[in-house]
């Protein structure tokens, strides 16, 4: 198969300049990435290679001696990395005894001296060309590469390019972590730690339409640019809630600056729910859902967003994430059509339930990964509130389930129950609170909640190559039945038991 490639030069003005571009490019770096450097003695090529080892490792004090003598070099970073300088190969041969074949499979690889490994260069590898230009150290990258690394390379350029806009050219960069979604976030530095964070968030493509000439990302009311994060933080920080402050955005291009609220979450060092913090999260959704959300919340001056209802389309199509994908995953068949049809009949009826439950603002993701513990704050600035770009407006109780139901951590029954109770309770004698409704509210948004990600769980795994998330299975099918058990569920739950998901 032919490789489609593009070409780009790069001018580099100085050896800080060539460091920038190596930590560019370890933001993006993946396994099977071939970066075959070449260029003259003293061209750079060890300067380019050992600042992006340390920029992946995180580890500005990493040993990165050259492999001139031992040929190749190996470290264990959040990518793995093989180091190869061929500047001493006799024969291309002497590859397979170095593990060049493995390490391009398991690995980045970054080659010195790479016409040296004859045909054992695979097609698609990154050709990356350092020449000398005019002064001491500048220098001209010309690089040729496959167009899906030359996408990702000029990403994170245009990143760089905003920085340098901002004011912050000279940030350092290091990848924080990537997301179910198309976000991922970095920190930065100036010098002084790394005080902010980098979203780097291109605006989601529509995908095709799938039902009434719209794409799911529509019908489900899924952020598909930032606006939606700047505006709803906005306003929780208004509320007095410690979501991030924006210091800069390029709203066009999805980037934006937030303040960093902290790295400590709300589980123990083990792994393991802390019920004090829990308590606090419950807290914020109690004081959360006391407020009134405005249907427009403010972007910047003149531009407004309108907080999406999540209304029954969304719902259903969230629901049907189980019967699209995790049924097939779970009994090796497709379900059948008066399957589907019944079971769409019978979400039907228990959406139309919530119609008189206590409606307010759904951050959505409100669970362990996306909450910061802040011990050393008071109150409501305890829990920082980093995803809520999807919030719409919906039943109160669906956050509250999303939190005590954390889809990747275990909470034991016993604390849900405390903490579900704790929220009933303080809320008791709020304006147009009634318990019952809740609780019925709850177990529907639950079940509905369990259903999507099981079905997005298994999607990860088969449509986008993420089988990490499989593991979380056994815990949301626990949630699932434990939710189906209210009173309001019966018919649904028979559908579930008849299907074989959740035992009579």
């Amino acid at each position: 198969m032919t490789v489609q490639r593009e070409t780009r030069v790069i001018e580099i003005p100085d050896e800080a300049a060539m460091r920038r571009l190596a930590e560019d490019v370890a933001i993006i770096v993946r396994p099977g990435d071939v970066f075959a450097l070449s260029g003259e003695l003293g061209a750079g090529k060890s300067t380019f290679a050992r600042a992006l080892i340390r920029a992946v490792a995180n580890d500005d004090a990493l040993e990165v001696p050259s492999p001139t003598f031992t040929l190749a070099q190996l470290y264990d970073a959040r990518v793995p990395i093989a180091h190869f300088d061929l500047y001493r190969l006799a024969d291309p041969g002497e590859l397979v005894e170095l593990g060049f074949d493995e390490a391009i499979e398991a690995s980045a690889v970054l080659i010195e001296w790479p016409e040296r490994a004859g045909d054992a260069l695979p097609a698609d590898a990154i050709r990356w060309r350092i020449a000398d230009a005019n002064g001491p150290n500048a220098r001209i990258v010309a690089i040729d590469a496959p167009a899906h690394f030359m996408a990702r390379l000029a990403r994170s350029l245009e990143i760089r390019a905003f920085l340098s806009r901002v004011g912050r050219e000279s940030a350092r960069r290091r990848y924080l972590l990537g997301d179910a979604s198309t976000r991922a976030y970095e920190r930065l530095s100036m010098g002084e730690g790394w005080a902010t964070i980098l979203m780097n968030a291109p605006a989601m493509p529509d995908g095709p339409p799938i039902r009434d000439g719209k794409p799911y990302s529509r019908i489900a009311h899924l952020a598909e640019d930032v606006v939606p994060f700047v505006a709803i933080g906005r306003w929780l920080r208004h509320e007095g809630f410690a979501a991030p402050e924006i210091l800069e955005a390029d709203l066009a291009k999805g980037i934006l600056i937030v303040e960093d609220l902290g790295a400590d979450g709300i589980l123990s060092p083990e792994g393991m729910p802390v019920r004090d913090r829990y308590a606090a999260a419950v807290g914020v959704l109690v004081d959360l859902h006391r407020r009134s959300v405005p249907d427009l919340l403010a972007v910047k001056s003149g531009v407004d967003y309108r907080l999406p209802r999540y209304d029954r389309d969304a719902m259903m199509i969230e629901a049907e994430l189980l019967v699209d994908w995790y049924v097939p995953y779970r009994l090796g068949r497709a379900v059948s059509e008066g399957d589907r049809a019944d079971y769409i009949a019978l979400w039907g009826g228990a959406i139309e339930r919530l119609a008189s439950a206590e409606k307010n603002i759904v951050l959505r993701d409100y669970h362990s990964p996306n909450i910061i513990w802040r011990a050393e704050r008071q109150g409501n600035d305890r829990i920082g509130i980093i995803d809520f770009q999807d919030a719409m407006l919906g039943p109160s109780a669906y956050d509250v389930a999303s939190l005590l139901q954390d889809a990747r951590v275990t909470v034991p029954r016993q604390m849900r129950q405390e903490l579900l109770a704790d929220y009933v309770e303080a809320r008791r004698d709020d304006d147009n609170f009634e318990p019952d409704s809740f609780h019925t509210a709850y177990s529907i948004m639950a079940a509905q909640r369990a259903s999507k990600i099981l079905g997005i769980f298994v999607r990860l795994k088969q449509r986008d190559g993420k089988p990490g998330y499989l593991r979380h299975l056994p815990r949301i099918e626990a949630y699932l039945a434990e939710a189906l058990a209210h009173d309001a569920l019966t018919d649904l739950r028979a559908w579930y038991q008849r299907s074989g998901l959740v035992e009579a």
